[in-house]
């Protein structure tokens, strides 16, 4: 599978960049000019109450995205009715939105953590630098699902994807992050 909007990057195992190692990236956008998306994977220590004045109180976890504009905060959400000015990028799932409205929702107690996830920065690639990446065998690209997406377990995404793609992919499972100990 090639990558597109709406699937997962997953780091191979041999990827050895600290932004990505045993990452899974949700893309939310793919073209010739580049790509964006978000790690699933890596939850910070902050809470959106910690970070946004007015969502104080609020606990849901905040997510690093990536490397990019750390100071940028991101959501997805499964609420298209309700939050106008998301882009669709897997059916049911949006990416931002009117922030406010969010705000807003959040604050009536209409928002289910488990619908919602939020981002400091995100996942970036320039024209053509996830193509050679690819020919580089660094990443596995498989469909995204809102099970693997909303899911509450997210350490252990990157085996739980793998092995759901079996074969192959559940041997690797279990490599060392760094071979010369195995």
């Amino acid at each position: 599978m090639e990558p597109e909007s709406g699937s997962f990057l997953i780091a191979n195992p041999h990827l050895n960049d600290p932004n990505f190692v045993r990452t899974v990236v949700f893309l939310c956008e793919h073209d010739a000019t580049g790509t964006v998306g978000f790690v699933m994977n890596r939850k910070t220590r902050h809470t959106i109450g910690d970070l946004v004045p007015d969502f104080e109180g609020f606990d849901f976890p905040v997510y690093e995205g990536g490397p990019v504009g750390l100071d940028n905060l991101h959501f997805l959400h499964q609420y298209p009715d309700a939050i106008p000015g998301g882009k669709e990028v897997l059916e049911g799932v949006y990416w931002g939105g009117d922030f406010e409205i969010l705000a807003a929702l959040l604050s009536e107690g209409r928002i289910e953590p488990q619908k919602v996830r939020f981002f400091l920065g995100y996942s970036g690639w320039g024209e053509g630098q996830l193509d050679f990446e690819m020919e580089e065998k660094t990443w596995i690209v498989a469909k995204a699902t809102r099970e693997f997406l909303f899911g509450d377990d997210e350490t252990a995404l990157w085996k739980n994807i793998l092995t759901h793609l079996g074969g192959d992919y559940k041997l690797i499972v279990n490599a060392p992050i760094d071979p010369r100990l195995n």
